[in-house]
């Protein structure tokens, strides 16, 4: 009866010693199996270009593919102004990529979220800054060509030029204008003139005279002729 009971306590001992054994392995797997699952770091995200237009790509490298939800959005001095978007992606061992189409400006700051119950509930750090460069360049703005009044002020300007002075050589060599004719004569002279003094104009008053006389004499005498021829 002795050797009965102990070797139903060594038994039990040893059935006891495995359930301890057994659970302790279990929780280890447990936890291990949960950090395989699903990890934060297993999420990494990037802003590129796809063409003229910018995006931001999440990928994805859990190989239990276990779904995750990630959102994206806009952060301005470190507050959220903006929602970019939502997907759900399940990750793989090669990695599986999303991408969020967002024209995203130079040096913006975006916050990547990512949930994946109960395994991961948290952001991607840090926060995607996008480069400084945008994806495509502002074309260079031509300059305005002149208008009208721009291209005619020039000849103003010129127009506006001094002309030159004559020169000393020029204003000696004109000779001198010739008053002679121009001066006004005495006025003695010029009262003579007017009135008739100092000239012959009673010797002319005479000649008229007497050849006035002559003509009525003529007159006369051809009329006395008419009428002597008439009584004949």
């Amino acid at each position: 009866m002795a050797v009965l009971s102990v070797s139903r306590r060594t038994v039990t001992r040893s059935v006891r010693a495995l359930g301890v054994v057994t659970a302790s392995a279990a929780l280890a797997l447990g936890a291990a199996g949960n950090a395989a699952a699903c990890n934060i770091n297993e999420f990494s995200a990037e802003a590129t270009c796809d063409g003229d237009k910018g995006v931001i790509t999440v990928t994805d490298v859990d190989p239990a593919g276990v779904p995750a939800t990630v959102t994206v959005f806009l952060q301005n001095n470190g507050a959220d102004i903006e929602k970019v978007g939502e997907q759900v992606v399940k990750g793989s061992k090669e990695g599986t990529t999303i991408t969020f189409e967002e024209d995203w400006k130079p040096n913006a700051e975006y916050r990547i979220h990512v949930t994946a119950k109960p395994y991961v509930d948290e952001d991607i750090k840090p926060n995607l800054v996008t480069p400084s460069t945008p994806c495509k360049e502002d074309e260079e703005t031509p300059s305005p060509e002149p208008t009208p009044s721009e291209e005619t002020s020039a000849p103003a300007e010129e127009s506006e030029e001094p002309t030159p002075a004559p020169s000393e050589s020029t204003s000696e060599s004109a000779p001198p204008a010739d008053t002679s004719d121009n001066a006004p004569s005495p006025a003695g002279e010029s009262n003579l003139a007017e009135t008739g003094a100092n000239s012959n104009t009673g010797m002319i008053a005479g000649v008229a005279a007497a050849l006035v006389a002559i003509g009525g004499g003529a007159v006369f005498f051809g009329m006395r002729r008419r009428g002597a021829n008439s009584q004949r």
